[in-house]
């Protein structure tokens, strides 16, 4: 068991920026960057659609069967690693917050529901015809990438939005996710859970933060997501407890003290209760 790396797209050769946006066929990414098939993280988007070949994508610890039309939406910090046949082809994005958000202005990226925490579902599957609308945008990317043509990148970065607008139908479709009033709340206490879940872990805090109270905090919650507060900061802790215990050099005290949980038994009360396993036998079944 050896502790996974975070990568950057600086990591990464042939992007058209030198931090930002990284465009390949999914074959000639493999030749060079072979490294991607052990468990890691990034620090940035990453967006890629499979055409031909088979495989298992692992996913923050789900497992995902990758096929024709297999495509997937991952957020900084996501964990993934796979297993791909020799046949594998596809088309693989990688693209930072920043250049997206700087360039559509009132379009951020984190508006895409596949894109939000709690509603996050990384694989979405085309069928035949379906692949046959999307897969044009990624051709004209690749093609776009190999030339010097002036307004390079904002044509990359249409393209990619395209590309969000043809996800989103389908997940829409699929979720029946409706577009509610109370998203912008959720989205804020996303974001909120993001910034304060290893220090603050009392859902009053989180609705005090939000100026509404907990009751109406637990209302949202239940109508779109139908979770409580409380059993969405246990998930986004858990989650990141499994992460930590990937690592060999922390012990699981390390762990919890890292999570901000003084008491021990209750961070293993915990996530026993999540994961259905004590953190131990998580880390022994992973060797």
């Amino acid at each position: 068991m050896k502790k996974n790396p975070v990568y950057s797209i600086q990591n990464f050769t042939a992007p058209i920026s030198p931090k930002d946006l990284y465009v390949n066929s999914f074959k000639k990414h493999l030749e060079t960057h072979s490294f991607i098939e052990k468990p890691h993280r990034h620090n940035f988007y990453l967006l890629v659609l499979f055409t031909k070949g088979s495989g298992i994508h692992e996913i923050d610890f789900a497992k995902f069967e990758i096929k024709p039309g297999s495509l997937f939406v991952l957020q900084p910090g996501q964990m993934h690693n796979w297993q791909l046949s020799p046949d594998i082809e596809g088309y693989i994005v990688f693209y930072s917050q920043e250049i997206y958000n700087l360039h559509f202005g009132n379009t951020k990226i984190e508006d895409y529901p596949f894109y939000q925490l709690a509603m996050n579902q990384p694989e979405i599957v085309f069928e035949a015809n379906e692949l046959a609308q999307i897969k044009p945008y990624f051709d004209l990317m690749l093609a776009e990438n190999q030339n010097h043509f002036p307004k390079k990148e904002d044509k990359l970065l249409n393209l990619l939005d395209c590309i969000h607008i043809e996800i989103s139908r389908k997940y829409l479709s699929e979720t029946n996710h409706i577009t509610h009033s109370y998203n912008y709340k959720i989205h804020q206490f996303e974001q909120f859970l993001e910034q304060f879940y290893k220090t603050e872990k009392s859902p009053s805090f989180y609705a005090a933060k939000m100026n509404i109270t907990l009751k109406h905090l637990n209302r949202i919650c239940k109508d779109i997501l139908n979770q409580t507060v409380t059993e969405l900061i246990s998930k986004r802790v858990i989650l990141e407890a499994k992460r930590l215990l990937i690592n060999p050099t922390k012990s699981v005290n390390q762990v919890a003290d890292t999570l901000g949980f003084d008491n021990y038994s209750y961070f293993t009360k915990l996530f026993k209760k999540q994961a259905g396993i004590t953190p131990r036998e998580f880390r022994n079944n992973l060797k």
